[in-house]
């Protein structure tokens, strides 16, 4: 089976606060290293009150400090939002710190509101459209130094961080490509493109130093419990969080609730539908056979699982259930 990774936004749920969040990211990450995931990748959004991975660089500090062997990365940094200069040191610094187990996930998507994009950027020209140029050199400040040059990276120059592309459409897909890095797609709530991606970046993919042949990772959400009733029962607080967010009304993850009925319009049902359509929500038995028919399907190399679970005790026993569901029968 292929290796697995968790996708975490460290969610504060309601009447919880930011640091019981992180505190759970962190236990979390603990078992998630027991149980075998390869990566414990986080977010940057910014301006969700549900959302305590903001400040994503010094969260995946926090969970590496607390592991031993598991990678842990951004999944993603928003490029747009940063120099790459102040990336590179970032990240060369998490290198310095944690040698061999960090990832760097870039998308070029904000991360947030327009309102918040302002704030964050203060005036900046960089943006979507310019995010070709800003990984080209953020690769650069990765290079060792040559002699005489007047910028560098400190720390950063000349050390390995892996730099992956995330997106959900065929341009980051092209691009990963195009540059030979490993490439990650966001089917967990935007799945419409998830073959093609796949395609195209296979198909045009060319070699570079750092990797010789395509590797993709897609993520997913995954609820797990005893029974595939209780699994959709905790699956109605990601539900709900997304029809919140559809309306502008974000806030913290809610509670889970017997039924949907009534919470929502058909249209937004449609939507949560069509978002979380690559969802695995069920028993052991129900995941096992969800995530052997999606990876039949993409045959992706990596898989990716996410869940915004409310109750944490819950949550440590989902990612469990699918940790075990990639033994063999």
């Amino acid at each position: 089976m292929i290796p697995f990774s968790i996708l975490d936004l460290s969610p504060i749920v309601e009447g919880g606060t930011a640091a019981q969040a992180l505190a759970r990211s962190l236990d979390l990450a603990r078992h998630a290293e027991k149980w075998g995931y390869l990566r414990f990748w986080v977010a940057e959004h910014h301006n969700m009150p549900g959302i305590a991975s903001a400040a994503t660089a010094v969260v995946i500090g926090h969970v590496a400090a607390g592991t031993k062997t598991l990678r842990v990365g951004s999944g993603g940094i928003m490029l747009p939002n940063h120099a790459p200069l102040a990336v590179a040191e970032q990240f060369g610094t998490l290198e310095s710190l944690f040698p061999g187990r960090i990832d760097l996930g870039l998308g070029r998507a904000p991360g947030t509101d327009p309102v918040a994009a302002r704030a964050l950027r203060r005036g900046r020209t960089e943006t979507a459209d310019t995010f070709p140029q800003d990984v080209m050199e953020l690769q650069a400040y990765f290079r060792p130094s040559a002699p005489g040059q007047a910028l560098r990276a400190v720390p950063g120059a000349g050390l390995t961080v892996p730099i992956w592309l995330l997106g959900s459409n065929l341009f980051s897909a092209q691009l990963a490509a195009a540059f030979g890095l490993p490439f990650a797609f966001a089917s967990h709530f935007a799945p419409d493109l998830l073959g093609e991606a796949l395609e195209v970046y296979r198909n045009e993919f060319r070699p570079s130093a750092s990797l010789g042949k395509p590797y993709a990772m897609a993520a997913i959400a995954a609820y797990a419990a005893d029974t595939d009733a209780q699994a959709l029962r905790l699956f109605t607080s990601l539900q709900q969080s997304f029809v919140n967010l559809r309306r502008g009304t974000p806030g913290p993850l809610p509670p889970p609730v017997d039924s949907m009925e009534g919470r929502w319009s058909d249209f937004e049902r449609a939507g949560v539908t069509q978002a979380f359509r690559e969802a695995i929500v069920g028993s052991p038995a129900t995941v096992k056979r969800g995530i052997a028919e999606f990876v039949r399907r993409t045959h992706v190399d990596e898989l990716m699982v996410t869940a915004a679970i409310f109750g944490h005790e819950a949550r440590l026993k989902s990612f469990e259930i699918v940790a075990q569901s990639r033994s063999a029968d």
